[in-house]
């Protein structure tokens, strides 16, 4: 059985890729934060939302519970697919961490350390049961979401957040020793016995965390979710521009319509010495709207506004068509 879950039928992965594409749009740039998809998440799947906080989970509605957990990675002129199947360390799965004695055994403070992310674990399942008795067994999960610093593609998935058994594992003493103006520090990493891959890393200095490693999907993988909701390119002379319906609407009413052909003439007509960005933009306030222009367009627009996405290029191009 696949250690990846279903999380989206067809429909509501269509609406998460529509209220992603909404929430870059009103984001200007800004870094992606948990509370942003765990919106994007619950609106796709007709769950209320109960406001993002670090001290419960993420997401607890009838028996489901979902830990989300983000992860920027670097993607350097590539798409993010190119992760698929690697694994990846996730800098803090939680702070909530005591070591008694940094000086004893590694595999003594590995069962401390693991025993309390059990208990952690085993508190998510309660919040989710407490708040759902009807359920006999909470379906308790971890999920996933991968992202690039433009806002362009994203990738989720979601497992199982089950107790782990200490067991199943082996601890080593890291030291790193100092450098230059860096201090020394000490971890403590633990693998797997029958793999030997290194599962977690506690780190020791500047707080005690415990850092997961995770596998990504193969991009053939069913349950793993991709999205793009910016720049999206349909076919060999077509892109697809996320924006808001509000922004969407003003450019309607300036071009007289935001079909294909019209607007594609629009942009290809912008004067080259059109560089400097406004930042006198509004916040879009409803969903996003793909507009369609073509590849020459598409590459005129960016070229000619520094803007931070989709919809802040198309605002600036509203603005230089209504001056």
């Amino acid at each position: 059985m696949s250690q990846y879950l279903s999380c989206f039928t067809e429909e509501e992965y269509k609406k998460a890729k529509y209220f992603l594409a909404y929430q870059v749009a009103t984001m200007m740039g800004r870094k992606l934060e948990e509370g942003d998809w765990t919106s994007v998440y619950c609106k796709a799947k007709g769950i209320p939302e109960s406001g993002w906080s670090n001290l419960k989970i993420d997401v607890n509605f009838q028996g489901l519970g979902v830990e989300h957990k983000l992860l920027s990675v670097p993607i350097k002129g590539s798409t993010i697919k190119t992760i698929c199947g690697t694994t990846l360390m996730h800098p803090a799965a939680t702070r909530s961490i005591r070591i008694s004695n940094l000086e004893a055994l590694p595999n003594e403070v590995m069962f401390e350390v693991l025993e309390q992310y059990n208990e952690l674990i085993n508190t998510r399942a309660k919040e989710v049961k407490d708040n759902y008795p009807d359920c006999t067994e909470p379906d308790i999960r971890i999920g996933w979401l991968l992202w690039e610093r433009s806002l362009t593609e994203f990738l989720y998935f979601e497992e199982k957040l089950i107790p782990i058994n200490p067991d199943d594992f082996y601890a080593e003493w890291n030291i790193t020793p100092a450098r230059g103006v860096r201090k020394s520090s000490k971890s403590l990493w633990v693998y797997d016995k029958i793999t030997n891959k290194k599962k977690y890393s506690v780190t020791t200095s500047a707080g005690i965390k415990i850092q997961p490693y995770f596998d990504v999907p193969a991009p053939t993988n069913q349950n793993l979710y991709f999205f793009r909701v910016q720049s999206e390119p349909i076919d060999a002379d077509t892109f697809c521009l996320w924006v808001s319906s509000k922004t969407a609407l003003s450019l309607k009413n300036i071009v007289g319509t935001i079909e294909k052909d019209t607007l594609s003439k629009a942009i290809d007509n912008i004067s080259l010495s059109v560089k400097e960005p406004s930042s006198n933009y509004e916040s879009p306030e409803d969903l996003a709207i793909p507009i369609y222009v073509t590849k020459h367009a598409f590459e005129k627009l960016i070229s000619t506004f520094e803007g931070v996405s989709d919809e802040h290029r198309v605002q600036q191009l509203i603005e230089y068509l209504t001056s």
